[in-house]
């Protein structure tokens, strides 16, 4: 009996002890590590979620970029930062395709890491140059088997997630395409505007206006459904490559060994900033959709996505990055 009530005692501490962390949190300004550079998408949203926290937690939130190796310098800083929960990371998917990437990570993201919340999800687009002569994905497939090697289309950066929707197309279809990359979004969607590459995976947003105009043309949705900015445009995985999907996201993670507690606070936070009716608007309105799942979900699908990304690099015979 006397080892029950000891029992019964130590989960109550217990309890008390993570109810005051949770009170005590945050205690000073939370900084939001963004691992790439001002002004791109992933910092806007994280800008607009930070200010949308600042408002409820009681301290203030802001956004800090630490741009380098391919979001790496920012990622380490997050999974090497002390684990009080005021320093935390925002991040797209890029730290999924990582691990399969680099020989040599200085942190290793599902050790070091712990999930928060994917806040969105992005939708995604196949598109092609008009000059290219080809209006669906069964019509680039055939072209691109019929002149092995003569197709290009542009990459963000060496295996950036949108090179790696392409990728995967030409694993699943064993179509030849020769990756051209960029130093970032920005030059690679000017180099498909212009005709310089002849495809390429882009974000629904910045792809929708030169769709309309007919500067591009919409082969298919990367995602698992249709978008209603385009209804008439099918899938790829309708347009004739059965199973394929990808989607891009963006959440936040914070150091192995945060509390609990504290990554349910963050993880409210997150939700109820997603949830908004004007950010609600604004991430529908840029294409996106909101999500706000739990950190175990998150987790999840952080862990499948690594996991597909490294078989993914290997099929695609990507060669590992120093």
């Amino acid at each position: 009996m006397k080892a029950i009530r000891v029992l019964i005692v130590l989960v109550l501490c217990a309890g008390t002890v993570g109810e005051a962390v949770a009170q005590a949190y945050p205690s000073r300004t939370i900084t939001v590590v963004v691992p790439f550079s001002a002004g791109g998408p992933v910092d806007v949203m994280a800008r607009v979620l930070a200010a949308k926290m600042s408002e409820s937690v009681g301290q203030n939130v802001i956004v800090e970029n630490r741009v380098g190796g391919g979001g790496i310098i920012g990622m380490n800083s997050v999974a090497k930062a002390e684990p009080h929960g005021h320093t935390i990371l925002y991040t797209p998917n890029s730290v999924a395709i990582n691990s399969a990437l680099y020989r040599n990570l200085p942190f290793n993201a599902q050790k070091d890491l712990r999930p928060i919340s994917q806040a969105i999800s992005s939708t995604l687009i196949l598109t092609a140059h008009p000059k290219l002569k080809v209006t669906t994905v069964r019509e680039l497939i055939a072209m691109a088997k019929a002149r092995p090697g003569k197709l290009n289309f542009g990459s963000a950066g060496v295996a950036d997630p949108l090179q790696l929707g392409v990728e995967m197309l030409k694993v699943a279809t064993g179509a030849d395409m020769l990756a051209i990359p960029y130093k970032g979004q920005g030059p690679m969607f000017a180099a498909l505007l212009t005709g310089e590459v002849d495809l390429a995976i882009v974000s629904l947003l910045t792809a929708l206006a030169p769709i309309q105009n007919g500067q591009l043309h919409a082969l298919g949705m990367t995602g698992p459904k249709r978008s209603a900015a385009l209804p008439d445009v099918p899938t790829v995985a309708e347009a004739g490559v059965p199973g394929y999907e990808l989607t891009s996201w963006h959440g936040f993670f914070a150091p192995a060994g945060t509390p609990r507690e504290i990554i349910a606070r963050l993880h409210k936070e997150v939700v109820r900033a997603v949830n908004l009716p004007d950010v609600r608007q604004r991430i529908e309105a840029t294409g996106n959709e909101v999500v706000g799942s739990t950190p175990e979900e998150f987790g999840t699908k952080f862990s499948t996505d690594e996991t597909r990304f490294k078989q993914l690099v290997h099929d695609a015979r990507i060669p590992f990055q120093d």
